[in-house]
């Protein structure tokens, strides 16, 4: 049987990282239905209506599977880390409930947009999804400058081991929440542009008919154009949030460079190879800057290298993939004006899905795992913060009953969804 530790580590992982894929694309698609009603709205042209209407569908399979998901995720704060919310859950409280206020918002005004395509004005119907959206990406700001204040805690007094005074607003002014938030921001909307592309890919794959069916054609280049736009944008944010991480948290990059020692000339590693001196020049501009190794600290301070250095490696790794991916679309696009009848190219869009999802797993792996042995930074060590109730393990069991229900179910539906025939749309473009 799994000790306390291990099993409550091991549910929170799970459920994140279960969440965190619902999450993305409850973010990111709400804006893709709005320029596509907009563009239906300005053109009268009934491919994109259809277009809406589909895609709409299978946001309230994901948004309801990522509200459960979401729940459990948030009672298994008090369940499994009692002495973390005891202590500091009135510090980083308010970011919580400002979420379920953006949650509740975007459940209300998502029925009215579910319900109200046939009872209400096109237009005031492009209105209800407005708040979908803003709010989507609302839920997730708040959420993840808590996590930034578990990694950079300020805006609180502590006096033996007691919280005194906190500042309201502690997780909003957080050193880590600026480029945390862009970054995740970022993240689902490249997840969901990929995402999006990969599924229209996969079917012109399977029927090159739909290759040239407006239907298709369209989605497949929504989807990415949004991911091949984010992509460099992302690539700038990851090394903003990388220099910050050097400066607020230095061990933690330590463990993302897999750096035993502090030295200069430190080496960027990719894999087992070294370059040397690279690193103290991408972090400091050149290469006799000193970069903190893990010796700063003592070995049971030092969080596990192996898991964040390559799941570091792997987020970098697909990032600068999706960026070549997106400047192979624009030089095919712009040599041939075409890129639908590429086989290998419409194989690659189907990659970037899965692989931009992966991404973002090992991102959240190396931001939580390269915190650790702290559940908040230098002030509370995971295995303090746990329950010492017996039997927590059987939590875990639970939790991947629970969501291996929901994942089923979440497949059969999408499959109906997908198999269902599409409105009558008689513009086709020509071969």
């Amino acid at each position: 049987m799994l000790d306390n530790l291990t099993a409550a580590r091991e549910q929170m992982a799970f459920s994140l990282g279960f969440h965190i894929v619902f999450a993305v694309f409850g973010m990111g698609l709400p804006w893709l239905l709005l320029f596509l009603e907009s563009r239906w709205i300005r053109t009268g042209d009934r491919v994109w209506y259809v277009m809406a209407r589909r895609w709409c569908k299978a946001f309230a399979v994901l948004f309801a599977v990522g509200a459960v998901s979401g729940t459990v995720l948030s009672f298994e704060f008090g369940l499994l880390w009692p002495t973390f919310m005891e202590r500091y859950g009135g510090v980083f409280g308010l970011a919580f409930t400002l979420e379920a206020f953006a949650f509740f918002l975007e459940a209300v005004f998502l029925g009215l947009y579910l319900y109200g395509w046939d009872r209400l004005s096109p237009r005031a119907h492009w209105w209800t999804g407005v708040p979908v959206a803003l709010s989507g990406m609302a839920s997730a700001l708040f959420v993840t400058t808590a996590n930034a204040w578990m990694n950079t805690p300020v805006g609180f007094v502590e006096e033996n081991g007691v919280v005194v005074s906190a500042e309201p607003i502690a997780p909003l002014i957080a050193p880590a929440a600026p480029h945390q938030v862009v970054h995740m921001l970022l993240a689902a909307l490249l997840c969901t542009g990929f995402g999006v592309a990969a599924v229209y890919a996969v079917a012109m794959l399977r029927d090159p008919a739909k290759r040239h069916d407006a239907y298709h054609r369209r989605g497949l280049a929504v989807g990415l154009v949004l991911g091949a736009v984010v992509a460099p944008v992302q690539v700038v944010v990851g090394d903003w949030a990388v220099r910050a991480v050097a400066d607020q948290q230095p061990v933690k990059l330590a463990a993302f460079e897999a750096l035993e020692s502090s030295r200069t000339n430190a080496p960027l590693a990719i894999g087992p190879v070294e370059l040397r001196g690279v690193l103290s020049w991408l972090l400091h501009g050149r290469t006799d800057a000193v970069v903190t190794g893990l010796d700063v600290v003592p070995p049971e301070d030092r969080p596990p290298v192996g898991i964040t250095h390559y799941s570091f490696d792997l987020m970098v790794g697909i990032g600068l993939g999706l960026l070549a991916l997106a400047a192979w679309a624009l030089w095919r696009w712009r040599r041939k004006g075409d890129f639908f009848d590429d086989r290998w190219f419409l194989r690659a869009i189907a990659v970037s899905g899965p692989a931009s999802v992966v991404a973002l797993i090992a991102g959240w792996i190396v931001t939580e795992v390269g915190r650790q042995p702290w559940i908040v930074h230098m002030r509370l060590r995971t295995a303090d913060a746990v329950s010492d109730q017996p039997g927590l393990y059987w939590y875990f069991y639970g939790t991947l009953v629970v969501y291996a229900v929901l994942a089923v179910s979440l497949t059969t539906i999408l499959r109906r969804l997908a198999k269902a025939p599409i409105e009558k749309v008689t513009e086709k473009v020509p071969a």
